[in-house]
């Protein structure tokens, strides 16, 4: 998606950031210094919107930082939280006959394939699914169709042999566009949304309520599930260590994660 440039001299209006491996450093925090960008922006008026793949359950692990704005793009845009009310603000969900269908399709393209739903409420999960993260208490186990009982934030499946980009061309071969099928693990975990949904165009929702047009977004990320968002906002930058996509796709590079790349670039923009 092409959109007009930010005219020269003229500060980006909102801040899109994915998380891990880009705002968050490889020990999962984020840095005091980081922190303080973050919060001399939400000082300034200028919103710092956490857009990232993580569902509710993980996400709110870092929602002390948004600032006073409080909302989040989760789940790679099928939800938008209000941080400040702890509440829905914007639901984009998969329904059952649409996504059991597609993973009755990937399944026969790929045998070994194995899937799990990720829902408001948690995680359901087939009993074959090798989740790599604590899986919480009291979380359903079970056939697909039985797991699969109602809207969905997200669907994700997985294959223990098959690299990532491999398992996703051929799930993306037979699902054809039907859902959106995107990725941001080292493992062949792949992350599937409803028609349309992507990190993108629920940020572009967002920012329309808020009065923000794309050349005044300035987006980072570094995984293939960012390039939407990249491709969609004014500025774009890729981590120094982001899949080498993103690195195409993006207007900079930043540094990585690990050296607080997100909030260096920042503090530069906006003479922090």
């Amino acid at each position: 998606m092409t959109v007009p440039a930010r005219p020269p001299g003229r500060l980006p209006r909102l801040v899109a950031t994915d998380l891990d491996g880009t705002l968050v450093r490889s020990d999962g925090t984020i840095s005091d210094y980081t922190r303080g960008v973050l919060e001399e922006l939400d000082r300034r008026d200028v919103p710092v919107v956490f857009v990232t793949g993580r569902p509710l359950r993980w996400a709110d692990d870092v929602f002390e930082y948004v600032g006073g704005h409080g909302l989040a793009v989760v789940s790679n845009g099928a939800l938008v939280w209000d941080v400040a009310r702890s509440r829905v603000h914007l639901e984009r969900t998969i329904q059952p006959e649409l996504g059991v269908g597609a993973c009755r399709l990937i399944r026969e393209a790929v045998p070994g394939s194995t899937f799990a739903v990720e829902t408001l409420a948690g995680i359901g999960l087939e009993d074959e699914f090798l989740e790599r993260y604590p899986v919480p208490d009291g979380s359903r186990r079970g056939p697909l169709e039985e797991i699969f009982d109602g809207p969905a934030l997200k669907l994700l499946a997985r294959h223990e042999e098959l690299a990532p980009q491999d398992f996703w061309d051929a799930a993306e071969a037979v699902v054809g566009g039907r859902l959106v099928i995107t990725w941001s693990s080292a493992t062949s975990l792949l992350e599937i949304s409803a028609p349309g949904v992507t990190k993108a165009s629920t940020l572009a929702l967002l920012c329309e309520k808020l009065g923000v047009e794309a050349p005044d977004v300035i987006a980072f990320g570094d995984m293939p599930n960012d390039l939407p968002m990249l491709t969609w906002a004014g500025t774009a930058y890729a981590m120094a260590d982001a899949h080498p996509t993103v690195t195409a796709a993006a207007d900079h590079v930043a540094p990585g994660h690990d050296d607080d790349g997100v909030a260096r670039v920042l503090a530069g923009v906006f003479d922090l």
